[in-house]
């Protein structure tokens, strides 16, 4: 066995703290991975604190996972020790079934195996994730981190990058249509990089006129404040596509509105309450609402290796592990651009 150091949660209510493991000696498939940053993901703090009602616990969080290869199995052929790689939401499936077979393993039939708060293949193994010194996948599950991309700003990628690349490519967005991304967090900044890259016109759709600066930065050409009746009574049908990335509840119902004909409209957060939707917002115009979930393990090497082609990756701010419960609370006000990682060498200190 090897020997991990981690934070973890013992329970809803505890902070995460100093934690002391073991991962599993590497099978002829696997992949042992030096762990040198993990992002702080929104869904980390959910599932930390229970709020969906799935946690088990003593809990490691973390699925945006960037190391270095030291050492493998002897069945191992797609990675070299010392090879920059990832680890992002899964960390197998059955292989299998319709959606494995065709590359959608984040929607296998049997169930993901979830990278943390899950249980592996044998039922009854707990996984522990990335808020650690070192972890232990099979390679099928490990993805290639394009050496020109700073492993810091590469982490987010794995959850957040993937999260809006996939919906993006999925429904074929494309240069002169017009786009909009609700909400600028650690998923939305993200968006409006690939939209902006993929050759839309972006305009970024938030509560809040203090972030259009950073809107614009980022690559957004136009802003919208969704508390502004008026602005939002002049975009009406201008939009082809919107990217819904906000997790708290608020008026889908609004954004539907500003679809043209045949527009389609994603949801990418997860809020923990429904939402409320007319027909008639869906029916008038013949609009779609959809959703989607992360990508599978070849659209993440793709939209990896489309990263470190064009230059594009997180906004992160680096924290040492013993902040990462100031960094939850910081997470949960906003007060983050856009994603917080935590660098594993300050295990050690």
């Amino acid at each position: 066995m090897i020997r991990a150091h981690g934070y973890a949660a013992q329970n809803a209510e505890s902070p995460l703290a100093p934690f002391t493991f073991e991962r599993r000696d590497p099978g002829d498939k696997d992949v042992v991975i030096q762990i040198l940053y993990c992002g702080v993901c929104h869904s980390d703090i959910h599932q930390v604190r229970g709020e969906w009602g799935n946690s088990t616990y003593p809990m490691v969080p973390g699925h945006e996972i960037v190391g270095r290869v030291t050492s493998l199995g002897k069945g191992v052929t797609k990675f070299r020790e010392g090879d920059l790689v990832g680890v992002g939401c899964f960390v197998d499936s059955c292989r299998a079934c319709g959606s494995c077979k065709e590359g959608t393993e984040q929607f296998c039939e049997g169930g993901m195996v979830l990278t943390y708060n899950g249980v592996e293949k044998d039922g009854k193994t707990p996984t522990f994730g990335g808020y650690s010194s070192v972890i232990v996948t099979d390679e099928s599950y490990v993805l290639r981190i394009p050496e020109g991309i700073d492993p810091a700003a590469a982490a987010p990628l794995l959850c957040a990058g993937i999260t809006t690349y996939s919906p993006l490519r999925h429904w074929k967005v494309s240069a002169g249509q017009r786009v909009g991304v609700v909400g600028l967090g650690g998923l939305g900044h993200m968006g409006v990089k690939f939209a902006a890259s993929l050759g839309a016109e972006v305009t970024v759709i938030s509560t809040s006129a203090r972030k259009e600066a950073d809107a614009r930065r980022l690559g957004a050409s136009q802003f919208l404040v969704s508390t502004d009746p008026s602005a939002m009574a002049k975009a009406m049908g201008s939009f082809d596509f919107i990217l819904d990335t906000v997790s708290a509840s608020h008026d889908v119902q609004a954004l539907l509105g500003l679809l043209r004909r045949d527009g389609t409209l994603v949801l990418v957060g997860a809020p923990d309450k429904p939402l409320a939707i007319g027909a008639m917002g869906l029916l008038f115009g013949r609009k779609t609402l959809a959703g989607s979930l992360i990508g599978g393990i070849a659209e993440t090497q793709e939209m990896l290796d489309y990263c470190g082609e064009k230059g594009i990756a997180s906004d992160v701010e680096v924290i040492p592990m013993q902040q990462v419960n100031e960094a939850y609370d910081r997470t949960v006000k906003g007060d983050v651009r856009y994603r917080f990682v935590i660098d594993m060498k300050s295990l050690s200190v």
